[in-house]
């Protein structure tokens, strides 16, 4: 049975002035994940990624590993979070440090202000005030993750490095409800995988969030932001 193994990139450097980069910690979770892969028997057959950095740099060094060519699809790009923030949220929360990050939060309280902001975007619905409204987003994500799926052969595996919000977009649209977006998305793991199957009948989840591979020692690989 073909499948999808969705990676959620690994750690990103939240508070800096360019958040789009892997952090130290980010570039040693990818090496887990390589020798975990390798470790489990996994033959990757496509490498796929969203065209923002830190996905790019995460998938390049899987797929350089395993030998294959990176694919890169913008559809499996993040919503824009300071975008969402500014007009949904009631603080001056940013990603990136910069003039437009006004208010400088640790990262579990900036979760719960993007949970916020996140949740008056999905109940805004196609009036949202963001650029891309949440419809388009899910309709994009789910698109895209059509086509991986009618891509693949009997047997084949792809593995799509993206971030939390489409990896989340993509489990509710799976199964059936937007409403478990918000829960879903906050606790994903960086560098952690979910497992999708794909079927006849179309796709089902077989694992969510599984970061086995980052549970070890002192725990600092476990990471959310």
């Amino acid at each position: 049975m073909p499948s999808v193994l969705l990676l959620r990139h690994a750690q990103a450097s939240f508070g800096a002035a360019d958040y789009d980069v892997l952090s130290d910690l980010g570039r040693a979770q990818v090496a887990v994940l390589e020798s975990a892969l390798r470790r489990r028997g996994i033959r990757i057959d496509q490498v796929i990624s969203g065209s923002l950095v830190r996905q790019r740099e995460t998938a390049a060094a899987l797929a350089a590993a395993f030998d294959r060519e990176l694919r890169i699809d913008p559809r499996w790009n993040e919503y824009d979070s300071d975008d969402i923030l500014a007009r949904h949220a009631g603080e001056g929360a940013r990603l990136h440090a910069g003039p437009a990050a006004s208010v400088q939060l640790s990262s579990a309280a900036f979760q719960d202000v993007l949970d916020g902001a996140l949740a008056d975007w999905i109940d805004a619905g196609a009036e949202a005030a963001a650029t891309e409204a949440w419809p388009q987003f899910a309709a994009r994500v789910d698109e895209a993750l059509a086509d991986v799926c009618a891509g693949l052969g009997r047997g084949e595996t792809a593995l799509v490095c993206t971030s939390g919000g489409v990896l989340a977009a993509a489990c509710a649209g799976i199964l059936g409800a937007a409403s478990t977006f918000v829960a879903l998305h906050r606790v994903l793991v960086n560098a952690g995988l979910t497992t999708i199957a794909v079927g006849r009948s179309g796709t089902s989840l077989l694992s969510f969030n599984d970061h086995a591979h980052l549970q070890h020692g002192d725990g600092s690989l476990v990471t959310f932001r």
